[in-house]
């Protein structure tokens, strides 16, 4: 389930050591859940879409609750947990308790358009067509035989590694493909791609502005001022200062979050927007003292 949370519309090179080190500290939803989720949120670093993480500990609170503690296995009951969508209940339910469920992600979407459909890429969002695609080619499960089940789950780990290790979106591995012979965009000649993939952007957005000041708020321990985030009270001279008192400060990592944030070439508004949008969001709070992460 962590791994799920974080693997969203993220790659598993950065999610990895953030997961190793998460699951060493929270091994079970009620050690997550006896933590504040301030600390969830740093330990969730810069993997970015920090409100994973505060739907992770939300997730790890009911689980608690409500569940003794063990995450449910189906997935009504999967999808009843904060942050839980159709396909990480399903991934969930067929990866962790062997449930036939139908598992479609960008990789089995790609396979899918490119083995079938004959496409370069599958539709830019998801569609019920792929949906239902995914559910005919899906090995049919009668309700008493797990031999069944296996098979369905082995479908859907097969497919979704064929993604992403030989029919990868920029330099599929053709030659090393074991279906290329019933390859409906091999047999068309690999047309190109009916659109052009869009990266999303991140420099200058308020997403990289956002991220910055949440660097500040995971590392500086009090409160912090509102005008000091958003850069209307000149540091460097105070920041100098203390540097030359202590050389060990440049190194440190909440220095190095205030310099990042400072450096930002982000106007005023942008900054505003970003604070704001992070207090709307739960991510941050304001209090008698300044801002902080939530408690």
């Amino acid at each position: 389930m962590v791994s799920e949370f974080m693997l969203q519309q993220t790659p598993v090179v950065r999610v990895l050591p953030v997961w190793e080190t998460w699951m060493k500290r929270w091994p079970t939803p009620a050690a997550l859940a006896a933590e504040p989720v301030s600390e969830a949120l740093k330990a969730w670093g810069r993997l970015g879409y920090p409100r994973r993480a505060l739907r992770l500990h939300a997730a790890a609170t009911v689980i608690t609750d409500e569940f003794d503690g063990e995450v449910p296995a189906t997935q009504e009951q999967l999808l009843a947990l904060p942050g839980v969508g159709t396909y990480t209940a399903a991934a969930i339910a067929c990866f962790a308790f062997n449930v036939p469920a139908v598992v479609v992600d960008t990789n089995i979407r790609r396979v899918h358009a490119r083995l079938v459909s004959g496409q370069a890429l599958p539709e830019q969002s998801q569609t019920a067509g792929e949906l239902a695609l995914a559910a005919r080619l899906m090995p049919a499960v009668s309700s008493a035989d797990n031999a069944d089940a296996q098979l369905a789950n082995a479908w859907n780990i097969a497919v979704m590694e064929l993604g992403a290790l030989v029919c990868t979106a920029r330099s599929p591995r053709c030659e090393d493909c074991p279906v290329i012979n019933q390859c409906a965009w091999i047999a068309a000649g690999r047309p190109e791609p009916h659109y052009k993939p869009k990266g999303q952007p991140w420099h200058g957005t308020d997403r990289q502005v956002r991220g910055a000041m949440m660097a500040v708020l995971r590392h500086t321990p009090a409160p912090v001022q509102r005008a000091d985030l958003l850069g209307t009270v000149d540091l460097t001279a105070a920041s100098q200062a203390a540097i030359e008192l202590n050389p060990a400060r440049e190194a440190s990592p909440d220095h190095r979050a205030w310099v990042e944030l400072h450096a930002l070439e982000a106007p005023a508004e942008q900054r505003v927007r970003a604070l704001d949008s992070l207090l709307a969001d739960g991510l941050a709070q304001q209090g008698a003292t300044g801002i902080q992460l939530p408690r």
